[in-house]
């Protein structure tokens, strides 16, 4: 159901290069009734972050829109509340018109998440890929020597889906480009990982992939089907993937 790619651990903390590092407390509205901090939180704050680093590099006015293709979750300990999380963001690999970006979250008082995704610079009034400022590849492309990245999914569409269910839409859920927010499809993993919390024991991996926007007022369905010690999910649409995930054992 998945290529290598997914099975590979996420590239270390650079000795050298712009690493932008940040942190703060871990709000009580992103944690469980585990008081461990939720997957849709990492995907807030690893948004917030790279909202903050783009200011840092002095970014911000010429890329303010980006859409992430895929976010990797791997949770090595849980990030308990209360605690102070220190966040490290560094470049892992780009190109003219996106990158990979890796997120570290560590906790004062234990717990290490690492994140990665699959950024894309955007057009706010075309909505396509627009080309990355010289100044920002440059800056961005301290931390890594991979500067031809290329798009490569990591999943596959499930081929077979076991259980289905209803997942409804906010109006909260939708972002400036009338889509489903990237944090939103989180609470339909969360959904599942509820049922299958053995596979979601520490250290895991969560992954989504996003094929293709999911606008307000569609009709969702939430798939998952149990593999092993993987369980792969899938958000449909009328029957076509809207959205590929992965939960697995690391």
């Amino acid at each position: 159901m998945s290529t290598e790619d997914v099975d590979r651990r996420l590239s270390p903390l650079p000795e050298s290069g712009y690493v932008y590092r940040t942190g703060w407390r871990v709000a009580t509205g992103d944690v469980g009734d585990d008081l461990n901090l939720r997957l849709d939180g990492v995907a807030r704050y690893i948004q917030e972050v790279g909202a903050e680093n783009l200011v840092d590099a002095g970014e911000a006015e010429e890329h303010p829109h980006w859409l992430v293709q895929r976010t990797v979750i791997d949770v090595i300990e849980p990030i308990e509340f209360p605690n102070e999380v220190t966040f490290s963001r560094w470049c892992s690999a780009l190109s003219l018109r996106w990158c990979t970006m890796r997120v570290d979250l560590v906790g004062s008082d234990g717990g290490r998440i690492e994140t990665e995704g699959f950024w894309i610079a955007m057009n706010a009034k075309t909505l396509t890929p627009q080309r990355a400022t010289d100044t920002l590849l440059e800056k961005f492309g301290t931390t890594t020597s991979e500067h031809r990245l290329k798009w490569r999914p990591w999943l596959k569409n499930p081929e077979t889906i076991e259980h289905t269910a209803p997942f409804a839409l906010r109006r909260t859920d939708i972002d400036l480009f009338e889509h489903v927010t990237n944090t939103a499809y989180w609470h339909a993993i969360h959904e599942v990982m509820a049922l299958a919390p053995e596979v979601c024991a520490p250290p895991y991996r969560a992954v989504i992939e996003y094929r293709k926007p999911i606008k307000y007022g569609e009709d969702v369905t939430l798939g998952w089907t149990r593999q092993g010690d993987d369980v792969h999910i899938a958000l449909t649409v009328d029957d076509e993937v809207r959205a590929a995930a992965l939960l697995r054992s690391l």
